[in-house]
């Protein structure tokens, strides 16, 4: 049996990854690690606050160890970081990290050269498969999810905040990956088949705009 822990970003792919991971006979799945920005308390990229992945590894019933970023971190104190965590993995009996990268080979590269100082070993479970066939596929799981951040540049702003189900998909530009694995757009899943039950969130209207992304605080905790 291989001992897993899932690269967890909240979004689609690592949810789709944790899903076929889930359903093989031979891999337990330990925990889910996700990278978190230090200074604002959000999801690296994703922008996701800590507080929302809190209450989705609540749900999904898996442990969620967390790794803590600067907003910039050196290439040093990022390296350290990340292999420190590894090394907590492996002193835990982990023997595989489950990443939901797709076709972006350099990225592929580098997972696997920040595991060369440990004996964990990388499994790809969407690796160079149709991002089209992807989509269709998480969506028919009946995963609920929301796209949390965009690309302005390529985006249109009203795709901010929609739910990611098939009339989204439709009306994206013919130029975005459907799972927006140029950095297009990112998601939240809030609700589906792992879940225990669906997360007590509602919409905000709260708008901030970066350089990049823009991001709005789609989802809120539901008090």
């Amino acid at each position: 049996m291989k001992r897993v822990a899932v690269s967890h970003s909240g979004g689609k792919d690592s949810m789709l990854a944790l899903h076929r991971m889930s359903n093989r006979d031979d891999v337990v799945i330990d925990r889910i690690i996700a990278t978190i920005n230090e200074d604002n308390f959000r999801m690296s990229v994703h922008e996701t606050p800590e507080s929302l992945l809190d209450l989705q590894a609540e749900s999904l019933n898996l442990p969620l160890q967390k790794i803590y970023l600067p907003t910039a971190p050196s290439n040093e104190v990022y390296s350290k970081r990340m292999l420190d965590s590894f090394k907590e993995a492996e002193r835990d009996g982990i023997s595989h990290i489950v990443f939901g990268d797709i076709n972006l080979a350099d990225v592929r590269a580098f997972r696997e050269g920040q595991l060369e100082e440990v004996s964990l070993e990388a499994i790809f479970p969407l690796w160079e498969q149709s991002t089209t066939t992807l989509i269709n596929e998480f969506l028919a799981l009946g995963y609920e999810t929301w796209i949390t951040t965009i690309d302005p540049n390529r985006v249109p702003k009203e795709f901010l905040s929609a739910r990611l189900d098939q009339t989204t998909l439709e009306a994206l530009p013919d130029s975005i990956d459907p799972c927006g694995e140029n950095g297009e757009f990112h998601t939240f899943v809030v609700d589906g088949p792992l879940f225990n039950k669906a997360l007590p969130v509602q919409l905000s209207e709260t708008i901030s705009e970066g350089t990049f992304y823009t991001y709005k605080d789609v989802l809120m905790i539901n008090s």
